[in-house]
């Protein structure tokens, strides 16, 4: 045990030196090691996926579900997205140095913001080993160094990434301490991790319910967090249906297994016997199987009534809350009960509905007239995201590169003292 907080702390220590180095490094030579880390990882490529495949044989010997191997595997398809990542971070704007609302103070004092780095992202992830290449090549842009904590079922394919990245770093005379990933499975690494607040600044996890609260728990460093996404669509009583079907299909079904995919489903009771037949019928075309309340299976039969444990719940799959409520104020309500300030989304052509919608729906993202699928930082134009946040301390929604830094005030003074 004591070697093991001997090595994690002294992990942290370098990540502190490294991000001071970071601060002065140019956007052009963050951008050429972004690019010289793309071509490292395509020219490593079989090296990688050699690793990886020792991850996937153990995997399925433990018995990890078709899914999970599927999300672990660094595959040529996996492996180009990541190569493409890299060279989309390096075109993206860096945002470190920016400075806004320069004012001229009746002092004389010239007072403004610059964005500068957040410091040492500590990042708690499971499964996808693509995450590692993605939060560092987005850390990095940002002028961050990053501690990375995979799950044990890719420690293989993540220190493998880990080095690849390191090497191009230092081909590029940037400290490889900048990117670095705990090498052991023990458990206890987290613990010991979620202590390191002298020298880590933000701790991201990223995976499932349970371990998002279990670090929130835990930890001594802030934690953004984003606990599950339970997303509705509101059908308002002045609804285009022809394009509230495609939206919820595009909601529920496009990838039911992702966090910004649909769970829930509201319909103003003034639609509801027009539109639900219809609604249930296309559904069902798409394998999704409804859970409904009582006026739901009033007026379809296909419908099975909900039980009080399906309200709310993130499932996933393709399972469908749908209820019927009286009007835009019981659908407020509900949402506010059952959402988890993910994604909220209201089909409408009353401009007053969607504009209330808007104003009093407390999401990271809420829409009018579209898949909640939209959630997504690539969608967005933020290029990509590091995660989604449902904390609002100090980002609220997809995390790119300027969620990534902070503001502090800058100040030009000639001789001003305060009396």
């Amino acid at each position: 045990m004591s070697n093991l907080i001997h090595d994690i702390t002294g992990m942290a220590r370098r990540a502190k030196k490294a991000a001071r180095s970071l601060v002065t490094l140019s956007t052009e030579a963050k951008n050429n090691v972004l690019l010289h880390m793309a071509t490292a990882i395509d020219e490593k490529r079989e090296f990688i996926q050699a690793e990886n495949k020792k991850d996937l044989t153990a995997g399925k010997e433990k018995g990890l579900s078709p899914a999970m191997l599927d999300r672990l595997e660094l595959s040529d398809r996996v492996i180009e997205s990541m190569m493409n990542g890299l060279h989309e971070v390096a075109m993206l704007p860096d945002p470190v140095g920016e400075v806004e609302k320069m004012v001229r103070r009746p002092n004389g004092l010239m007072v403004g913001r610059m964005r500068v780095p957040l410091g040492v992202i500590g990042m708690i992830y499971e499964s996808r080993p693509n995450v590692t290449v993605d939060a560092a090549a987005l850390c990095l842009k940002a002028g961050n160094a990053i501690l990375l904590r995979g799950g044990s079922e890719a420690i293989h394919s993540n220190r493998a990434l880990a080095s690849v990245l390191q090497d191009a770093l230092q081909s590029q005379g940037v400290t490889a301490d900048a990117i670095q990933v705990i090498p052991v499975t023990d458990r206890e690494a987290v613990n010991i991790m979620l202590n390191q607040e002298e020298y880590l600044d933000l701790i991201i996890p990223r995976g499932g319910e349970g371990l998002i609260r279990f670090v929130a728990e835990t930890s001594r460093i802030p934690v953004l967090k984003h606990y599950k996404g339970v997303c509705h669509i509101y059908v308002d009583r002045d609804a285009d249906l022809a394009k509230a079907t495609p939206i919820i299909i595009n909601s529920k079904a496009q990838r039911p297994g992702v966090c910004n995919a649909l769970e829930g489903v509201l319909v103003h009771k003034e639609i509801a016997e027009e539109y639900l037949p219809t609604l249930t019928a296309e559904l069902k075309l798409n394998n999704v199987r409804l859970l409904g309340c009582h006026e739901s299976v009033r007026i379809v039969a296909d419908i099975t009534p909900a039980m009080d444990s399906d309200w709310g719940t993130e499932f996933l799959d393709l399972i469908l809350c749908v209820k019927v409520v009286d009007d835009i104020e019981e659908a407020f309500a509900y949402i506010d009960q059952y959402g988890s300030q993910h994604t909220e989304s209201i089909i409408t052509e009353n401009y007053s509905n969607a504009q209330r919608f808007l104003n009093e729906v407390d999401a990271s993202a809420v829409m009018v007239n579209a898949s909640t699928r939209f959630n997504d930082g690539g969608q967005l134009g933020l290029g990509t995201e590091i995660g989604i946040s449902t904390t609002k301390l100090h980002a609220y929604g997809p995390m790119g590169l300027e969620e990534l830094t902070t503001k502090k005030f800058i100040v030009y003074g000639q001789g001003q003292v305060r009396s």
